[in-house]
């Protein structure tokens, strides 16, 4: 399973995690004991599931990307970089843009990993479930996420019935890791046609089961956590991270 190639999105400006972003590219905010860039994190784990043909779709701060990481082999892994410059907004824009800039294609098997979430997911489990489906595209999923509001029950009135401090969705929710087949290129530069932006999870993930591609979700019990606001990266512990990923080290 070593022909897949890994596109991590890292361009953004990381508006939710202001005022950190403000001196760091957000993907590259120290966390855990050893105060490693959370990029790092991705890429050791990317290579430690043999994921080692890597692009990152840079923007914001790429600087900072290019001089820490370089051309990868200080982590035994290729990386190339793709200036995510290119009008068409989204998560989605940005995995067209690598295929227009020929990092990827038609051929190839994408795993998309949004560039702000840490986790211990086995990879090589993900993509041996997404072969044994034959999917055009798998999306990885967990159970029991919290949401970090609470919710209200009104009445028609605007009158609170109940409220419920910080509930457990019943559903699972996507982690922000994909594997793309892809064939599937085509299908989302035809929907990409005279918009301004696409999104993976909003755009290409309905289109696909609309038009009749093979869609599943791969449900996983591993450890992940999005680091994308200030009040999550606040409340990582550092202690947690050693525990969980230091196997990475």
């Amino acid at each position: 399973m070593n022909d897949i190639k890994g596109l991590v999105l890292c361009g953004g400006p990381g508006i939710r995690l202001r005022p950190i972003t403000y001196y760091f590219q957000k993907t590259m905010i120290p966390i855990g004991q050893k105060q490693k860039p959370l990029l790092e994190y991705v890429v050791r784990l990317l290579r430690f599931h043999r994921i080692t043909d890597l692009a990152f779709l840079v923007n914001y701060k790429a600087e900072q990307i290019l001089n820490y990481f370089d051309d990868g082999s200080r982590f035994n892994v290729n990386i190339s970089y793709i200036h995510d410059e290119e009008s068409l907004k989204g998560t989605a824009g940005s995995v067209l843009t690598a295929f227009r800039k020929g990092k990827i294609d038609t051929n190839d098997t994408v795993l998309v990993y949004y560039g702000d979430i840490l986790t211990n997911m086995d990879l090589g489990a993900l993509q041996r479930y997404h072969k044994n489906k034959q999917s055009s595209t798998t999306v990885a999923l967990a159970s029991g996420f919290t949401v970090r509001v609470g919710l209200a029950d009104l009445d028609e009135e605007g009158r609170i019935q109940g409220f419920v401090e910080k509930p457990t969705l019943e559903k699972p929710v996507s982690i922000g890791i994909l594997i793309l087949d892809g064939e599937v290129l085509e299908d989302m530069k035809k929907l990409a046609e005279n918009r301004r932006r696409l999104d993976l999870m909003k755009d290409v993930i309905p289109y696909l089961i609309k038009v009749g591609r093979p869609v599943y979700g791969c449900l996983s019990d591993a450890f992940w956590y999005d680091v994308g606001s200030t009040e999550a990266y606040e409340k990582l512990d550092p202690r947690l991270v050693e525990e969980t990923l230091s196997y990475l080290f």
